[in-house]
């Protein structure tokens, strides 16, 4: 009896070691394969690790655009227990999921229903926002409540530390990504690319120390470095917006441009938008009009005319012409002055300060019309600049002029231009005839610490220096003893200035609409900076007026902010009558 009992026990216990041997070859060999990938798919987790998108920076390095490490706060429903106790010994409590809730969106400023929904909504799920971009600050909080299956994931956002301060040239980043300005067209250098990784967590959805795995490293982007004063930018802004509604003008630009780099070191638009509330803005105003908005520039184009005269030699600052207040051109083609005066007698130089419009046209036709074309490409109407900014407008510029549009291209009508295309025309008088690219990105740094220029440098002589000098030399008489001459002087200072007033055609037809200018350069013995101002459509004074004591404003600081030194020699005293 005892033999058949351990007979039966001996077989009882093969039979269970058996069943033990078989099952352990199953899972061992046979389903090794299929179990492991399931257990590792209920264990591991992929974890997406993000890239800080690149800076956008001032000439000095300050952050104009940049990005700031934000947190997604994640739970996993499935594994967060009802309840769970917090502290130790007497301080030991249990805590509901329903008042984790409560304690989450007291940090995050949701409601408790909301994240207690997150909660509760899908119990296998094993994934889900309880918010998003929350701050370092809110996360530490968050992570000091202890509440098991909740997780942290970091995630760059962006933000742009001045506002609206060149918003018009930094753009901002959407939902879907880069929308205008750098951020679109320098997105290949601030671009990063994500990195990822994976880890491993126990039952209790805790993660197990030492099992992340990253699989490929995040990639920060590059910064992008811009020729913009960001203090001086921010002053422009201000005192064209503080004139454009002094004057309840539609809109204003205005430009600072180093002439022996053909920098833009301030480029405004009024209005303009921030980046931070784009909502906030019009569409029509999130770009930078002074490179997509086109129009007449009127008589700040006559110094360009003048310059194409003194470089073929066929007049200089002392040709004398008889200007009545109207005149007909033998084709015909009526011209007339801005203001009405009786018959004058007019030097070169005093066509450009008493800005007349059929001096400068009796003048022009000495050139061929072709000729005074290619003149105007190459100083670059026609065209867009080198900075190729988005929306950007080459402007208007036929090749073929009528009897009427060869005389009314010489003061600024029958043309159109952008203010970034005035810019460069001044830069290129102011420069000795030398037209540089314009510029207003010099480079990108990559994560690696390699640099890429962004843009050439090389110029082109479009007049001679002589002609161009002498030019700058005309444009000094305006504020010596033009109309405008008490708002354009600067104390110190030699300036040379050239103001335009411009009708707005509108259906084929000039309206009482108006674009006013001053465009002008300092100091006028050896140039260093152009300044350009322009108001669209203001309603209180409708010449160019309107424009003078903003140009002295910005010149004036500009001259004081770069400690340009005082001219030591006086204005040269051309004549301009005869």
């Amino acid at each position: 009896m005892t033999r058949r009992r351990l007979a039966l026990a001996l077989i009882a216990m093969i039979a269970v070691f058996g069943v033990f041997v078989v099952r352990l070859v199953d899972i061992q060999l046979v389903r090794a394969e299929e179990l492991n990938a399931q257990s590792l798919n209920k264990r591991a987790i992929a974890v997406t690790t993000y890239a800080a998108r690149g800076d956008i920076v001032d000439r000095d390095g300050t952050v104009l655009a940049g990005s700031v490490m934000r947190f997604d706060i994640t739970v996993s429903p499935k594994t967060i227990p009802a309840t769970f106790t917090r502290g130790s010994g007497e301080d030991k409590v249990t805590v509901s999921i329903a008042q984790a809730a409560a304690e989450i969106a007291e940090i995050t400023g949701q409601t408790q229903d909301e994240v207690f929904e997150v909660f509760t909504e899908d119990p296998e799920s094993d994934f889900e926002y309880v918010a998003q971009k929350v701050s370092t600050e809110q996360m530490r909080a968050v992570r000091d409540l202890g509440i098991p299956a909740i997780y942290f994931e970091q995630r760059p956002a962006r933000i742009y530390p001045d506002g609206s301060v060149a918003g018009n040239l930094v753009g901002f980043v959407g939902t879907e990504g880069p929308q205008n300005g750098f951020e679109f067209t320098e997105n290949e250098c601030l671009a990063s690319t994500n990195g990822s990784s994976t880890y491993e967590r126990g039952a209790d959805g805790i993660r197990l120390p030492g099992s992340t795995v990253t699989e490929q490293e995040p990639i920060d982007g590059g910064t992008i470095t811009t020729t913009i004063d960001h203090d001086l930018q921010w002053t422009v802004q201000q005192m064209i917006a503080e004139q454009a509604l002094a004057l309840g003008a539609q809109s204003a630009t205005a430009s600072v441009t180093e002439v022996k780099t053909g920098q833009l070191l301030a480029l405004a638009d009024y209005p303009s938008v921030d980046p931070n509330n784009v909502a906030g803005s019009s569409p029509n105003n999130m770009g930078s009009l002074a490179f997509s908005t086109p129009y007449e520039p009127g008589s700040t184009f006559k110094p360009m005319t003048a310059a194409m005269l003194l470089d073929q030699g066929v007049a200089d600052p002392s040709t004398e012409v008889t200007v009545p207040y109207r005149w007909v051109s033998p084709e015909g083609s009526a011209i007339r002055d801005a203001v009405f005066h009786p018959e004058l007698q007019l030097t070169l130089a005093g066509v450009i300060q008493q800005s007349s419009n059929v001096g400068i046209s009796q003048l022009a036709v000495r050139l061929p019309s072709k000729m005074r074309y290619d003149y105007f490409r190459a100083f670059g109407v026609g065209e867009s600049t080198e900075v190729g900014f988005q929306g950007e407008s080459a402007g208007l510029l036929s090749s073929t002029w009528d009897d009427q549009t060869k005389y009314n291209v010489s003061f600024g009508q029958g043309v159109s231009v952008t203010g970034a295309q005035m810019a460069s025309i001044y830069q290129t008088l102011g420069n000795g005839g030398v037209r540089l690219p314009l510029t207003l990105v010099t480079g990108c740094t990559h994560a690696d610490g390699s640099i890429t220029d962004a843009s050439p440098t090389e110029g082109r002589q479009v007049v001679s220096k002589a002609a161009a000098d002498t030019v700058v030399e005309m444009m000094e008489t305006v504020v010596t003893g033009g109309g405008l001459a008490s708002q354009l002087q600067i104390p110190g200072y030699r300036v040379a200035a050239k103001s335009g007033t411009a009708e707005i055609a509108s259906d084929g037809r000039y309206t009482d609409d108006r674009i006013v200018s001053v465009a002008g350069l300092a100091p006028a013995e050896d140039p260093q900076y152009a300044v350009i101002v322009t108001f669209v459509k203001p309603r209180t004074i409708l010449t160019s007026a309107a424009a003078a004591p903003t140009f002295k404003k910005i010149m004036t600081q500009v001259l004081k902010t770069y400690r340009v030194a005082p001219s030591s020699t006086p204005s040269p005293d051309l004549p301009t009558t005869w």
